[in-house]
């Protein structure tokens, strides 16, 4: 299905459903209460992220990062800036390649990937010229709202075109489980895990094709999600929480560094993690499936499948904070973590916060976990 979707795109085959049209009578009921329970907490207003982190490795020549996309791209749901996607990549990124970030978030809350052109353009204009590197999250808002596949992928593709084209590096977030929604009942939540699922894998396949590289979300890094729903969703039940948005960045975070060749760990493949070259649309089948799981292009059909280790995220100072701040709130986004080590974001150098320098401390080779 990911495969006729891409195809679909590309060679205009129209738009191809996720849901049979016999399913829609048993799904408004359904529908219907899941409307009511979600978005009855008052979710504040994504906090503006925007700015210089990791100012202790200097403020000449940072390296640019934009993030694009819906709501999750914008950290909907969470109060302070730090606690956004965006200023944990960056401080992650700063941290990694010791090098100052300036962060720019044009995501939108609500937006579905016919609003990718609009951001794009806005990015491409701006006075410092095209980022680096740009990470986007989109599709929640394409299922929900009934966006054709077809055309939602051939939106994202030109997006990605666009950006490569201006000579940015991109990494996409792939749809998310809509599945993982506490308030959404069987079928429904059956039927959104499918088209969730679908979707992502059909980003994969575009976004492989045009350069750039993606990494699944899933459900959000589910088995967090779905041990620890309330936590790890905010007050509306919809978006993620504070922890729920560090786990997510943590999955990113090793694609994103890879991108600019900062990532210490060696690309060598690890049979051992069901790692490998897959068919193109084969990858994107194997990442939708399981989250966390990076594909990049290796050459037409094919493309590599990778589990790159995460690493824990401490929660990084405001955009412009004083040196030090990092990690004030470690137990909100420093708690997080499967190899143990933590990642200095945004004030004192690693070393002074007493975590492992990330180039140099060894990743444990018997972890079996992605």
């Amino acid at each position: 299905m990911a495969r006729r979707i891409a195809a679909g795109a590309a060679y205009g085959g129209g738009s191809i459903g996720l849901i049979g049209v016999a399913a829609v009578g048993v799904l408004l009921a359904e529908a219907q209460l899941a409307k009511r329970t979600v978005g009855t907490g008052t979710a504040p207003l994504p906090p503006a992220a925007d700015g210089l982190y990791g100012r202790v490795f200097g403020t000449e020549d940072p390296l640019r990062l934009a993030l694009l996309g819906d709501s999750t791209a914008a950290g909907q749901g969470v109060r302070r800036a730090g606690q956004t996607p965006g200023a944990l990549l960056a401080s992650g990124l700063a941290a990694v390649a010791e090098r100052p970030v300036a962060l720019k978030n044009v995501a939108l809350s609500g937006a579905r990937s016919d609003d990718l052109e609009r951001q794009v353009s806005l990015l491409l204009a701006q006075p410092m010229g095209p980022p680096d590197v740009c990470v986007i999250m989109i599709g929640a808002n394409d299922v929900t709202h009934r966006l054709p596949a077809t055309e939602s992928v051939r939106l994202l593709a030109a997006a990605v075109r666009r950006l490569r084209t201006a000579g940015a590096e991109v990494v996409v977030g792939t749809c998310p489980d809509l599945g993982t929604i506490e308030p959404v009942y069987q079928p429904l939540r059956w039927l959104a895990r499918r088209a969730s699922r679908q979707l992502a894998a059909a980003q994969t396949i575009v976004v492989v094709e045009q350069g750039g590289r993606t990494v699944s979300l899933g459900d959000l890094l589910g088995p967090e999600f779905a041990a620890n729903p309330r936590e790890m969703f905010g007050v509306d039940l919809f978006h993620p929480s504070a922890e729920g948005y560090a786990t997510a960045a943590m999955a990113v975070l090793p694609t994103l560094c890879a991108a600019l060749g900062v990532w210490p760990e060696p690309d060598r493949l690890e049979p051992g993690r069901r790692e490998g070259v897959l068919p193109v649309a084969k990858a994107a089948a194997e990442a939708a499936k399981e989250a966390g799981t990076e594909v990049t292009g290796v050459r037409a059909p094919w493309a590599l499948l990778k589990h790159r280790r995460r690493r824990r995220l401490a929660e990084p100072a405001e955009a412009g904070g004083a040196p030090g701040e990092a990690g004030e709130a470690a137990g909100t986004g420093g708690t997080l973590g499967e190899t143990g080590e933590a990642v200095e974001t945004g004030g004192a150098p690693a070393e002074a916060a007493g975590a492992a320098d990330p180039r140099r401390e060894p990743l444990p080779q018997d972890d079996p976990r992605p």
